[in-house]
């Protein structure tokens, strides 16, 4: 892979933004009464860890004009250091568009997370490939990675067409291309042949694909891991045959990698993750590690990977940092990582909790 070398924009998503709110004091759902509100959005907390360690970052979006939501989402993006773009559209009134809530808790000991999502109405649903001036976006300024999830992907026919069309001008003019395929059943209801020639396409097109193995089943047809023994192996190497089988199918893609999550409880896990790079493995065996709250996790993963590729690392520290940072975010309780430094991503690979003053 070759990253372009000028640029305005290190690593670029297209997303829809909401807010998420979680119960205090890891209550549920059900029974609290008092919770805290977050901006959030998948490919938005992907962005966080660059934004962070000092690299440029950018969402192409749509916000629902004179909304205090659509304020908050901007005012967290700017304090993140995540520039952003896109129209301002009018609500129509009560009953028209709107920013989603992602309504969360972070579960406790045996009571696992609860999540659900309202999303009536919301304004990412049409966001089209014209709301940007893709030219000027990946020509003039400039973008080294475009990252994709198949979240705003799967969203609406709009939102297909936005991913392809900009994944398409990414190939055309240099940029690498990331797509996490982040499979939801409920979003491919009725539209399975429709999302199954866009997914193939971004995928065809990309350098980086990010997947459990549901999601390279689901989104793109990859037939699963043999079936095989229960254990940590025996789950490894069922994963290596059916990326190769991927490899096979998307010869352009360089790197296949996802995360590999055994859950104990709901605050402590078996974390681990798996990658392939220009044909070479890279695995880092579960390790144990304690759990704040779960959600984000796959996205602090996608995140560090990313960063070190961008910093032009070693592919065996871009999974060292990736298992790292998505550690780090299970110990906080936004849907994103925030690193305060790389030493302090190092350090959480090393397992050294150690107070610095």
């Amino acid at each position: 892979m070759k990253l372009p070398q000028k640029a305005n924009v290190d690593l670029l998503t297209l997303t829809s933004m909401g807010v998420r709110i979680t119960p205090v004091d890891r209550q549920s759902v059900h029974t609290s009464n008092l919770y805290e509100m977050q901006s959030t959005s998948a490919e938005s907390n992907v962005l966080n860890v660059s934004a962070s360690l000092g690299l440029k970052t950018k969402v192409l979006t749509k916000f629902v004009k004179g909304s205090p939501i659509a304020l908050f989402i901007k005012s967290e993006l700017r304090r993140r250091d995540i520039a952003y773009e896109g129209q301002d559209v009018a609500p129509e009134g009560p009953w028209g568009c709107r920013h989603q809530f992602n309504i969360a808790d972070s579960g406790f000991g045996m009571r696992g997370p609860r999540v659900w999502n309202d999303r009536a109405g919301e304004v990412g649903r049409a966001i089209v490939p014209e709301d940007f001036d893709l030219k000027r976006i990946f020509i003039e300024e400039g973008c080294r990675i475009l990252h994709l999830s198949g979240l705003i992907a799967a969203m609406s026919e709009d939102t297909s067409r936005a991913c392809v069309e900009a994944a398409r001008a990414a190939k055309q003019y240099g940029s690498l291309i990331s797509f996490d395929l982040n499979y939801r059943a409920s979003f491919w209801v009725g539209r399975e042949a429709e999302l199954r020639k866009a997914f193939s396409e971004i995928a065809s097109l990309a350098d980086i694909l990010l997947g459990n193995e549901e999601d390279f089943q689901l989104a793109l047809g990859i037939k699963g891991p043999e079936a095989g023994g229960s254990g940590i192996a025996s789950k490894i190497e069922g994963f290596k045959g059916m990326i190769e089988r991927a490899a096979g199918e998307y010869p352009n893609v360089s790197v296949f990698a996802t995360t590999l999550r055994d859950v104990v409880n709901a605050n402590e896990h078996q974390w681990g993750a798996i990658m392939r790079a220009d044909g070479q493995w890279f695995v880092e065996e579960p390790r144990t590690i304690p759990v704040l709250d779960r959600i984000g996790g796959g996205d602090g993963f996608a995140a560090g990977l990313l960063y070190g590729v961008l910093r032009g690392w070693e592919a065996a520290k871009w999974l060292q940092f990736g298992w790292a940072t998505g550690a780090l975010a299970a110990t906080v309780l936004t849907d994103y990582a925030t690193p305060a430094d790389e030493e302090q991503v190092w350090n959480i690979y090393k397992g050294n909790a150690r107070v610095k003053r």
